[in-house]
């Protein structure tokens, strides 16, 4: 009984010192917003999406495309790699941001990537401008997505191959800066987006082959010099027409939706399509458009 008495007084107590902790901790997320599906567009392209006031922008493995947003395809660039000044055979999630739309870019084959590279094409016409030199000593062996920190002038890489940590550069200069450790990890990550102080990460860590769901995961990047970030689901996304593999993903600027790119229809082995599921003889494509539930 005494036993039971301590524990009822000390309850309070506990209860209370956890919540002064939660409430003045600097990595606390805030609270966890909620998202109902809208609707969804079929398009080409099966690695990104980025989103502006007017535009979706996709990307394929190997080309470009660009589609307003009632799902019409009103630009494609199929040649993206031309004029890079590495080899190349890999688009992963994009960005778009002041008129461009950079592209986290790569040879990628078998699960291996390099010639790792950020590329920056103009958003109006998809033509190719300039590259952003990746910083091997930075530790990053492959590139998933690239994202614009918006609100700091930063760019962020994240890595498909070994996702502890996402990568950090100087927008205006293009110089590294540092890496931000995820604790845990998210699994196979493949798209990347900065929403304010969260970065947002896609994820395929769904089993297809058994119709697991992949998840969206989110960890605050408020404080520049913290060398890690606790990572929370987000989103687990079960409300897909077939369990696949989602990609990148974005957040409109001008509704809140979050906008996801899926696809569904072939198997994938170490990211890359080998044959289809039954039903299917051909993958599709399409952007899941969430609008926010407050």
């Amino acid at each position: 009984m005494k036993r039971l008495h301590l524990i009822s007084a000390l309850c309070p107590l506990v209860m209370a010192v956890a919540c002064a902790r939660m409430q003045s901790s600097p990595g606390t997320a805030a609270a966890v917003p909620q998202y109902r599906l809208s609707r969804v567009i079929e398009v080409e392209g099966r690695q990104g999406v980025a989103v502006d006031d007017d535009y979706y922008y996709v990307s394929g493995s190997t080309a470009l495309y660009k589609y307003d947003k009632q799902g019409r395809l009103v630009a494609e660039n199929l040649s993206p790699f031309a004029d890079l000044p590495l080899e190349a055979n890999h688009i992963g999630d994009i960005d778009v941001y002041d008129g461009r739309i950079y592209a986290g870019i790569e040879w990628f084959e078998d699960g291996v990537g390099r010639n790792i590279q950020a590329a920056v094409y103009d958003a109006a016409t998809l033509a190719f401008e300039r590259s952003i030199e990746w910083q091997p000593a930075s530790g990053q062996v492959e590139v998933c997505g690239i994202a614009i920190d918006r609100d700091r002038g930063k760019l962020y890489m994240a890595d498909w191959v070994d996702g502890r940590y996402i990568y950090r550069y100087d927008l205006a200069g293009g110089r590294y800066e540092d890496k931000v450790q995820l604790r845990p990890m998210p699994a196979l990550q493949q798209g990347i987006f900065i929403l304010g102080d969260e970065v947002l990460i896609s994820s395929d860590d769904g089993d297809a082959d058994k119709g697991e769901a992949d998840r969206i995961y989110r960890a605050s990047i408020a404080d520049p010099a913290a060398a890690s970030a606790d990572v929370e689901v987000l989103r687990t996304m079960d409300d897909l027409r077939r369990a696949g593999e989602i990609e990148g993903l974005a957040v409109d600027p001008v509704t809140d939706d979050l906008v996801v790119l899926s696809n569904r229809g072939a198997r994938i082995v170490l990211g890359m399509p080998r044959g289809f599921y039954d039903g299917y003889d051909r993958e599709i494509h399409e952007l899941y458009i969430y609008e926010r539930v407050e």
